[in-house]
């Protein structure tokens, strides 16, 4: 499989020329801890779900500290005419949900970390249904896919797309401008599953300190407690 971790000059420079504006207008920036995010070698990044905003402006923070996200996309949004093409050109990754194939997305992460690209990883899959907006319980891939390779796991904290796009609306607010706040957090130390096999309670408890790990950081955003137990909504 060749190399496959920033697009082409074209697309990327297209991408860097809408984006950082676009960014810069809609929200004011507080960002923090940005050198905790290695500048090379395949790594990890595992964020918080807020809004449909948040891979845009989260890919603004981490292009600044000097990575081309990887983003891992709905296998769907490859077949929509023109936004399928710029979503391929720009190197993200299709995701299949329940199906055969959902396990490829991660195969081709691995590799994509093996020629040592910044994957992009939302480990709850979906935008959080918590009331108060912390981080749920997490699925297993990120867990999977940092065992299985050994990259380094870094969590990132957002705060501040859900006001300018809460979930399930399609207008933005955009009016009072908005701000985007990003915390960055020491690598997730998942050193206590070497050599087991990745699999069951093994991913499920590495998942655990991942999404721990990502919670903490949106704890200081926001400068209040998190819950003691994330939100399950399988147990809803």
């Amino acid at each position: 499989m060749r190399r496959l971790t920033r697009p082409s000059r074209f697309w990327e420079s297209l991408a860097v020329v809408i984006v950082k504006p676009l960014s810069r207008l809609l929200v004011s920036r507080d960002w923090r801890h940005g050198e905790r995010v290695p500048r090379t070698g395949g790594v990890i990044i595992a964020a918080n779900h807020l809004s449909w905003t948040d891979p845009v402006l989260l890919s603004h923070f981490l292009y600044d500290q000097g990575r081309w996200p990887v983003i891992l996309a709905k296998a769907g949004l490859f077949n929509v005419p023109v936004l399928g093409h710029a979503v391929r050109s720009l190197c993200a990754i299709p995701v299949e949900r329940a199906s055969s194939e959902a396990a490829r997305s991660l195969q081709v992460s691995s590799q994509r970390l093996r020629d040592g690209g910044a994957i992009l990883f939302y480990p709850e899959g979906t935008c959080t249904r918590d009331p108060d907006l912390w981080p749920m319980v997490g699925k297993t891939g990120a867990a999977r896919l940092a065992l299985e390779s050994g990259a380094p796991v870094i969590p990132v904290a957002h705060w501040g797309a859900h006001e300018l796009l809460p979930y399930g609306e399609k207008k933005p607010r955009l009016f009072p401008r908005k701000t985007f706040r990003v915390s960055v957090g020491p690598p997730v130390d998942l050193s206590r599953y070497a050599g087991q096999p990745p699999q069951g309670q093994v991913l499920r408890q590495a998942t655990a300190d991942i999404m721990a790990a990502i919670t903490a950081q949106l704890a200081e955003l926001r400068g209040e407690k998190a819950p003691e137990t994330p939100y399950d909504p399988a147990g809803r």
